[in-house]
């Protein structure tokens, strides 16, 4: 069991701007690990409103205690 929650910030180019299928994941950008989803949440806020005029960079939060305890849930 995981003492603090963990979110990670990425995105990329997506092949349908309504989905999360990256095109390149090699070329993903990844914004950082937040101990916070405020945090998280604002870095996302950030890199997402720098790529506003592209429409196809998608950029998610994932909260990475659900892939590391998924017992948990």
């Amino acid at each position: 069991m995981s003492d603090g929650q963990l979110f990670l910030v990425f995105g990329g180019k997506v092949s349908d701007p309504r989905t999360t299928n990256f095109i390149d994941t090699k070329q993903l950008d990844t914004v950082g690990i937040f101990p916070s989803y405020e945090q998280a949440k604002n870095a996302w806020k950030g890199a997402s409103q720098s790529k506003v005029d592209d429409a196809m960079t998608k950029y998610v939060v994932v909260c990475l205690d659900k892939l590391l305890y998924p017992e948990d849930e």
